[in-house]
């Protein structure tokens, strides 16, 4: 089981997402079920915000000094997950996602909802212990964040 805590603090994301924190349940209740941990009781935390507030926690944690889609703060390593009891409730983490630097930014032909739930997911990934460093970790997070895409777009409607 996932649950999810959405917090803004920017009120230009009222505009595009009514409910967000249903928003964000409905994704995970669309996920494929290799990633709902039926078994387990997983939590984390989603800060919509802007790219002020994103480009100053790149610099504090990545000493990148410009914003970015998406940042996550993982409380677990990937290979720990695995070892939790089922009763044992799991805070895997936080993300961040910049509204600017999403809905201001023009990716390919994706829409503004498709580019949430791919920044999200992308996010979700990285909570898990999941990466692009290396090409192989890439193909690996580019081939799920895909399949769960793919499980979830067609299937969300509301925005």
């Amino acid at each position: 089981m996932i649950n999810v805590e959405v917090v803004q603090d920017n009120n230009l994301w009222r505009k595009k997402i009514k409910k967000p924190e249903i928003f964000f349940k409905k994704i995970i209740s669309f996920f494929p079920k290799s990633f709902k941990f039926k078994k387990k009781k997983i939590s984390f935390t989603i800060l919509l915000s802007k790219n002020n507030f994103i480009k100053k926690l790149n610099y504090q944690f990545r000493k990148k000094n410009k914003p970015t889609n998406v940042l996550t703060f993982p409380n677990y390593k990937k290979k720990d997950l695995k070892k939790f009891s089922k009763k044992k409730k799991i805070y895997v983490g936080d993300i961040v996602i910049s509204y600017e630097y999403i809905f201001k930014k023009k990716y390919n032909s994706f829409n503004n909802k498709e580019i949430l739930i791919k920044t999200f997911i992308h996010g979700f990934l990285h909570l898990l212990g999941f990466n692009h460093k290396k090409n192989k970790d890439f193909k690996i997070m580019t081939y799920k964040e895909i399949k769960i895409f793919n499980s979830v777009n067609s299937k969300i409607d509301e925005f």
